[in-house]
């Protein structure tokens, strides 16, 4: 009794003052004595089917044109479509202009050649200024005592592209402990687009890991191959956003005898059922590794009762992996290795999860001061707290 003649009190301040209530998917306003607030007062949050027009309702005259719209949008797609293309022609010419910049790279990072005091030249404002004078003077020593000190036969950037692996949190998800003494090896990744002049709906781009010999296997190179399509869908052209991957193809990597780190071998007591000796049986099963991302399942026709779901997923994330390595990583690859990239991929994230914060505080705070209002309310009563 005690709790309902509250949830009275309550409801009484409530329609006195009016509140913002939610139904449904729709926040309304209940001016004083429960009257609802007009349009202008509302926020904008409205139910999806609110949003949208019904079609069978509308005019057989408004119909005719809405269709007419609809099939200007058609054409629209396929003018993008186009604008894609040559965008893509693009990409690939300025590629080659990459090419001796990032070969340069390969060679630096392998060791294959020693950059010139000129190269090497790098001034940063912000790494100075970081520094105190006492700091200054302490690197300073430890830089001049590096140097007297006996030279190690230390070539290139040692694990540069496994320290680019661990600071990717998508890539180091990837990484395991097996993997690590191999991407040691990795000494470049690249990537190579289709040949020019082939339509958009059937190019595709080829990743390429390079690795110096080593004990693990036997390829210099291990490719991973995807296949785009940028053309509006037949019978979904308005679901067209430009080029997306629909496949890919990984490559056999001929593991020494042994190495192989993509199973594991298990080991297995057996009895025979007959004459109850017992044998020790070994199996191979598969295991996480990086090294399955060049063994990509392959797409197929979702079933009807969507037991397929785990799989689009998986090839989703393959596909958004391998444009990562693509657009990111490759062009970006020192940036990664400092971390400094990854400073300006969380800038974006928080400028999203900001902006979503002060849209949702915009909409809520009214809701927010009732609530904070009605709970002084209740701790000025007398409410038993045993009720």
């Amino acid at each position: 009794q005690r709790v309902t003649a509250m949830e009275a009190r309550k409801n009484e301040k409530n329609e006195a003052r009016g509140m913002w209530i939610k139904q449904d998917t729709v926040l309304l306003y209940t001016g004083k004595g429960g009257n609802k607030a007009p349009q202008a007062d509302r926020p904008e949050i409205i139910s999806q089917a609110e949003r949208l027009p019904t079609i069978s309702t509308l005019p057989k005259a408004v119909k005719r044109r809405v269709y007419a719209l609809k099939r200007l949008q058609v054409q629209s797609a396929h003018i993008e479509a186009k604008f894609y293309e040559e965008v893509h022609e693009l990409e690939r010419k300025y590629a080659g202009l990459y090419q001796p910049i990032f070969e340069k790279r390969r060679e630096v990072v392998s060791g294959a050649v020693e950059p010139t005091d000129e190269e090497c030249e790098w001034h940063s404002e912000g790494e100075e200024e970081e520094l105190a004078d006492d700091l200054k003077t302490k690197a300073a020593l430890e830089e001049k005592k590096a140097e007297s000190a006996p030279a190690e036969d230390l070539k290139g950037i040692p694990e540069f592209w496994l320290t680019i692996f661990k600071h990717v949190d998508m890539l180091g998800e990837m990484l395991q402990e097996h993997d690590e003494p191999i991407l040691k090896h990795l000494q470049d990744i690249k990537v190579k687009f289709s040949e020019p002049g082939e339509p958009m709906v059937c190019t595709s781009f080829t990743l390429e890991f390079h690795f110096e010999p080593n004990s693990y296997f036997s390829n210099t190179v291990l490719t991973k191959i995807y296949k785009m399509k940028s053309e509006p869908d037949s019978a979904d052209p308005f679901s067209f956003e430009g080029p997306e991957i629909v496949d890919c193809e990984g490559c056999k990597i001929d593991w020494h005898k042994g190495k192989d780190v993509t199973v594991k071998i298990i080991k297995k007591k057996q009895k025979h059922k007959g004459r109850g000796t017992v044998r020790t049986i070994t199996k191979e099963v598969p295991q996480d590794s990086f090294f399955n991302f060049f063994s990509p399942v392959k797409s197929k026709t979702s079933s009807p009762d969507g037991m397929d779901e785990d799989l689009d997923f998986t090839l989703a994330t393959d596909f958004e992996i391998g444009h990562f390595f693509r657009e990111r990583i490759i062009p970006r690859a020192v940036l990664y290795f400092t971390g400094e990239a990854l400073e300006d991929d969380e800038s974006v994230c928080l400028k999203r999860r900001t902006l979503k914060k002060e849209k949702r505080r915009l909409v809520m705070q009214t809701l927010k001061t009732d609530l904070d209002e009605e709970g002084e309310e209740e701790d000025e009563g007398d409410l038993d707290p045993t009720a």
